[in-house]
């Protein structure tokens, strides 16, 4: 039990910042879904529940659009798919005797960030390190999303607006590292970009829905780049 207390506090302590990155990112989520039209307690609990930022803002995107509940259902699958593969890889650090149950709880906390100081970790890896990463990463998602809501009826509307661009330059700031130094990426990327274009542009497949155009994209492009690029092995290692 002191085994796993230990653990815990050290997950703690690399989840900290984890969770400082959170507040910003979910205060402004918490804005663009008060635009959307969600409630702070809405909101919150879609934080609570979904844990996922690229697929709350998307689904608020959805939800701003009236889309379908099943254009959401496969969006938010597509989107959140990496997390099953993330969760596989980290069952492969556990004792082989790990409960079932320590899995499913690990695997409802998986992000990006939590897997990768968990990744990071030498040798087994105890379940509760992420329970402490979890413990303070996930209140901290919450918090900035509900003091997103709130804000959005406490502060001037110019300064909501500037903070909704905000989004906007988040996922800027994820894409634009990784495509500098790789220009298969940065093709991939532009070629999104021009396609989603096309999709709005043309009358024909303007009619799409925001969800299913979503969908679509994910799955020529993605699905192209993974026959015409293949990733090797050695190169993924690397």
């Amino acid at each position: 039990m002191g085994n796993n207390i230990t653990y815990w506090k050290q997950g703690v302590k690399d989840g900290v910042p984890i969770c400082l990155g959170y507040l910003a990112v979910s205060f402004t989520f918490g804005i663009a879904a008060r635009n959307t039209g969600l409630t702070a307690f809405q909101s919150s609990l879609m934080s609570a529940t979904n844990y996922t930022s690229a697929g709350q803002f998307s689904a608020i995107g959805l939800i701003g659009v009236s889309a379908l509940y099943f254009e959401m259902a496969v969006t938010q699958l597509i989107i959140n798919l990496r997390y099953c593969l993330m969760s596989c890889a980290l069952s492969q650090k556990l004792k082989e005797k790990t409960p079932l149950i320590h899995k499913f709880i690990m695997a409802f906390g998986i992000t990006d960030e939590i897997f990768g100081i968990s990744v990071c970790n030498d040798g087994k890896l105890n379940p509760f390190y992420i329970y402490g990463a979890m413990s303070v990463a996930m209140p901290g998602w919450i918090l900035g999303t509900f003091l997103g809501v709130i804000s959005g009826d406490i502060l001037p509307l110019g300064i909501i607006s500037t903070l909704s661009v905000a989004l906007y330059a988040m996922f800027i700031a994820v894409i634009i590292p990784p495509a500098r130094g790789n220009r298969i990426l940065a093709g991939l990327i532009t070629l999104s970009m021009i396609s989603s274009l096309i999709f709005s542009k043309i009358r024909i497949l303007s009619v799409i829905s925001p969800g299913f155009k979503i969908i679509i994209l994910t799955i020529l492009i993605a699905g192209a780049a993974t026959v015409i690029f293949p990733l090797k092995e050695e190169e993924y290692e690397g």
